[in-house]
Order: C-alpha cells, then sequence, then structure tokens
C-alpha cells in the first residue's frame, strides 16, 4: 500500500466531489447552479449556468475518480482546470494569501495533483490495476498544460463580445436578489 498517494486521494478526493456538488445541488452549503452561475455571470463566465454546470461535474466527477484512483492524469486534469479558472477569475489579483481571498489553496492543490500524476495513485487503484503506466514526468506535464489550455479556452469561449459585456455589467449592477453572490459569498464560491 503506497500511504502518501492514497492519503492525497482520499483527502483531495472526496473534498472535491464535495465542493462540486456544492456547485450543481447546493450541498454541503453550496448555492446550487443557480446561484454559482449568477456568481459565474458576474466573473464573465456566461453563460454562467452552463458554466457551473461544468465546473461542478469537473470537480464532483475529477474528484470521485481522484478517490478510486481512475484515470488519474484525466481526474488530475479536470480538478486543476477549475483551479487555474478560479485564480484567474478571482483570486489572482489578491495576491498569494488566503487570508486575503489569494490563490495559495488553489496552487497547493494544482501541485499536489501534478505531484500525483507523476508519482501515480499508488495501490490500491484503479490505475495500479489497469493502467499501470499511466503516471511519470510527461504525464504530469500533459496534465498540467491541458488544465491550463483548458482553462483559457473556457475563459475565452465565455467572453461576450464587447457590447454584451456593457449590457452584462449594466444588468448585473442593477440584480437585486436575482440569484447573485454576494462578494463576500464569491470568495467562499471559488
Amino acid at each position: 500500500m503506497n500511504i502518501g498517494t492514497v492519503a492525497l486521494r482520499g483527502v483531495v478526493g472526496p473534498f472535491f466531489v464535495g465542493h462540486g456538488t456544492q456547485k450543481l445541488f447546493g450541498w454541503f452549503g453550496g448555492h446550487g447552479i443557480e446561484g454559482t452561475g449568477g456568481f459565474f455571470e458576474q466573473l464573465g463566465l456566461r453563460p454562467g449556468k452552463r458554466n457551473a454546470i461544468a465546473a461542478g461535474i469537473a470537480e464532483a466527477g475529477g474528484g470521485a475518480l481522484l478517490t478510486l484512483g481512475a484515470f488519474t492524469p484525466l481526474a488530475a486534469t479536470a480538478v486543476a482546470s477549475t483551479m487555474v479558472t478560479a485564480i484567474r477569475t478571482v483570486h489572482f489579483e489578491n495576491g498569494p494569501w488566503v487570508t486575503e481571498n489569494g490563490y495559495e489553496y488553489n496552487a497547493v492543490l494544482i501541485a499536489a495533483l501534478a505531484t500525483l500524476v507523476e508519482h501515480g495513485p499508488g495501490s490500491p487503484s484503479v490505475d495500479a490495476k489497469l493502467f499501470p503506466s499511466w503516471h511519470g514526468r510527461g504525464w504530469a506535464a500533459a496534465s498540467l498544460g491541458a488544465a491550463i489550455a483548458g482553462s483559457y479556452l473556457v475563459t475565452k469561449l465565455s467572453e461576450p463580445a464587447p457590447e454584451a459585456a456593457a449590457a452584462g455589467d449594466a444588468t448585473a449592477a442593477s440584480a437585486n436578489g436575482s440569484g447573485t453572490l454576494t462578494p463576500a459569498e464569491a470568495g467562499q464560491e471559488a
């Protein structure tokens, strides 16, 4: 048994299942599709509901696969891409420290995921049994690169046309109680 990798999977995987289900179903104090979608709209990730569903599936599904040690490079890529997007859209401008709503937590998770892909999920795991060669430096680099590229692709596809952005900003400014998150809730959601 590989204690370190199994412990990493046993912590990171289930927490991402929870993080994803907060977005999808409002479980564990989450805001569900409506609230998360409204917050994503405020970030410019449009349409917000579609992006909330995609992020929720990536986190919950990726977390479940990580827990099982199944398709680890794909699972890590899905989860890391949501963390890269969170850094880019919410946390980066606040600096590194989580106490200031910064990106340290997200960066640590991305590094942990890259390490897991490089070293493999350990045993017992689905990958150790069925895909024992799906780990290493190349896999880790590809996973990390795909997570970064995926984040940029999703946010680029979400960028509204300049005239639509101006209309969206005006709508967001006038939306009282429309399912969008407050700035305090926004830091928790991302």
